[in-house]
This record gives structure tokens, C-alpha cells and sequence, in this order.
């Protein structure tokens, strides 16, 4: 037991009853915290996101901006935008876990009191919260981070970095006139164009096969659905 000042013996914190109204005021605070942390994580993602898309901007813009300015910019480039793609899916995965809780105590908390139906829908929800205070988890793999974020954004950036990179072939530094034109500008250097052409495809056809191959995992952590639903999630 606790000291009182005089060395007299004080209750416990465990041994005040905790009131209705303490409750609520406490759950209220609580998701107010996780729904701020969840959003600083949001605004995370956007600034990575953003910087990707003026890369993005730039890169292109450039390399139109003057025949003399190599394709091979927009192939490098490509390189840039996945480390900022690797770099949101970790983002992602810390969202992830303050919008779960704030999912968790929407549906399980204020939905009865919205509705005066004081019955929570998920048994055992508060345990699992309380426990994943405890113990952290994260409520998504990387590679479904990736695989969410790159069907969403990224997709689309490489995509336009590829067809603007076939566009700067046909039309730098003149039009070509055929198609073996275009296969001999794909050289660099040294470098022949069967190489390039081919490293290419290998890069296209491995983001393609990874959105494919992530498509149902990237759907379970959909910010709409809701990571909540998967309660795997929250098992240690």
C-alpha cells in the first residue's frame, strides 16, 4: 500500500471503482491520441508520395527539355521512385497500426452509443486493444505494404516513366522513321540495347508481377475495409 505524507497507509489506484463517466472521458481521450497519431502517419505518407510525383515531374520534364539530354535519366530514375516506394511501405506500416486502434474503438465503442444499442459488435475487442498497448504489432507485412501502396500510386509513376522513356526514344533527337531506330537509341555507351531493352522489361514485368501477386493482400488493408476486420492481426 501506498505512504500517505505522516506514514499513514493511502488506498491503492486500483481501489477507486472507476465510474461511467470516468470511463467515457478516458476512451474519448484515448482515441483522440491514437487518431493524432494516425494522422502525423498519414501526412507521412503523403510527403513521401509527393516527392515521388515531383520526381517524377522533374525527371520528365528534363529530359524533353532538350534533345541532347539522355534517356537513360528516365530509366534511373525509376531506381529513385522505389526507394521512396520502399520508404512509404514502411511509413504504411506504422499508419497502419494507430488507424487499426482508431477503427477498433469507431466500431466497438462510439458505434452502441451513437446507435443506444450499449452492446459492442466484437467480443473481446477492449482485451485486444489493451493487449496491443502492451505489445505492439504491426497490422500488415511489408510486402503487402508495398504491394497496397504500389497499386495505388506508384504503379501509375513507372508506367509514365516507361512510356515517356519510349516517347524521348522516337522523337530525340529526331522522329524515327522505324522501329530498328528506335532499338538503336536504346543504346548507353558502352552498353548495348539488347541489354537495355531487356533490363527494362525484366523491371516492368517484376512491378506488374508484384501488384498481381500482392492484389489480395493489398485489398485486406484498404483504409475503407479496415485492418480491424483481420483480427490475425492483433494476435501475438
Amino acid at each position: 500500500m501506498p505512504q500517505e505524507p505522516g506514514g499513514a497507509t493511502g488506498p491503492a489506484f486500483e481501489d477507486y471503482p472507476l465510474t461511467r463517466q470516468e470511463y467515457i472521458s478516458a476512451m474519448v481521450h484515448f482515441y483522440r491520441g491514437e487518431m493524432y497519431r494516425s494522422q502525423i502517419w498519414r501526412m507521412r505518407l503523403d510527403t513521401t508520395t509527393n516527392w515521388a510525383v515531383v520526381t517524377t515531374a522533374a525527371v520528365v520534364s528534363f529530359t524533353f527539355g532538350d534533345p541532347t539530354h539522355p534517356h537513360i535519366i528516365l530509366l534511373l530514375a525509376n531506381l529513385l521512385i522505389a526507394i521512396f516506394l520502399v520508404h512509404e511501405a514502411r511509413r504504411f506500416r506504422y499508419f497502419a497500426v494507430y488507424r487499426a486502434r482508431v477503427r477498433m474503438l469507431e466500431e466497438n465503442f462510439f458505434l452502441p452509443l451513437l446507435t443506444r444499442r450499449l452492446t459492442s459488435p466484437m467480443s473481446g475487442w477492449s482485451e485486444m486493444v489493451a493487449t496491443d498497448l502492451d505489445q505492439p504489432k504491426f497490422k500488415t507485412t511489408f510486402f503487402e505494404a508495398i504491394g497496397f501502396r504500389l497499386s495505388r500510386n506508384y504503379l501509375w509513376m513507372f508506367l509514365i516513366l516507361i512510356l515517356a522513356w519510349l516517347v524521348k526514344l522516337f522523337i530525340h533527337p529526331t522522329q524515327a522513321a522505324t522501329l530498328l531506330t528506335i532499338y538503336d537509341r536504346m543504346a548507353v555507351g558502352p552498353v548495348a540495347p539488347w541489354i537495355v531493352l531487356l533490363t527494362c522489361l525484366a523491371f516492368l514485368t517484376t512491378i506488374v508481377a508484384a501488384t498481381l501477386a500482392t492484389w489480395r493482400g493489398a485489398m485486406t488493408v484498404d483504409e475503407i475495409k479496415g485492418l480491424e476486420k483481420d483480427l490475425a492481426h492483433w494476435r501475438l
